[in-house]
């Protein structure tokens, strides 16, 4: 079952629960008390799931901006590769890179 799936079910369960308590043969203190805890338990529930969610989000953050580093470096290296291949090729060293000095 996904997360929706999951989410879904819960939900329903708790609607559930709450129309059974309000047909149930208990006082309606006693009733408005139950609703009280399970309303409390949902709440502590939906904290512990957004916690859990801001943590595997940011898992996936840190993991994407390690591959862009990698991705970075293996450019990199592959920029200076061709470098070196073309002055292997040309024999001498490249031309420096133009320094933007227009006259």
């Amino acid at each position: 079952m996904d997360q929706n799936g999951l989410s879904s079910f819960l939900l329903g369960l708790g609607v559930g629960v709450g129309i059974g308590m309000l047909f149930a043969p208990k006082s309606g203190k006693e009733t408005r008390e139950v609703i009280k805890n399970k309303a409390g338990e949902s709440t502590d529930y939906l904290k512990q799931r957004s916690t859990e969610i801001k943590q595997t989000a940011s898992e996936w953050v840190d993991k994407g901006k390690d591959a862009l580093g990698r991705q970075k470096e293996n450019i990199a290296d592959a920029m200076e590769a061709g470098r070196q291949a073309y002055r292997e090729a040309v024999g001498h060293e490249a031309p420096p890179a133009a320094e933007g000095t227009a006259n």
